[in-house]
């Protein structure tokens, strides 16, 4: 009898702390109208993976260069048409800057 009533009270506290958690993991969907993204077809990008030799020989030297910050070193070279993050020495994503109409 005393297993049951443990039973139940555990079960329904996790059911209080489970309802009392799940709205904090809630998130928010972002949508962005297909106008107001930028055309990564259209310029062409470093792939991930690339060094930043690579890079600064293919597409010269950067407009600005922010960081390395953190660990791992994370450093952004900051293009005319794109962002380029490197991780350490390597290219881990870029990101094309929306085009002013």
């Amino acid at each position: 009898m005393k297993k049951k009533r443990n039973l139940r009270t555990a079960l329904g506290l996790a059911a209080l702390l489970t309802a009392g958690i799940a709205p904090a993991v809630l998130a928010e969907d972002l949508a962005i109208p297909v106008g107001s993204q930028a055309d990564r077809s259209a310029i062409s990008l470093p792939a991930n993976g690339m060094s930043q030799a690579s890079v600064r020989q293919r597409w010269g030297n950067p407009l600005d260069i922010r960081g390395p910050v953190g660990q791992p070193p994370i450093s952004q070279w900051h293009y005319t048409d794109f962002v380029v993050y490197f991780e350490r020495d390597l290219v881990m994503h870029t990101v094309a800057k929306r085009q002013k109409n």
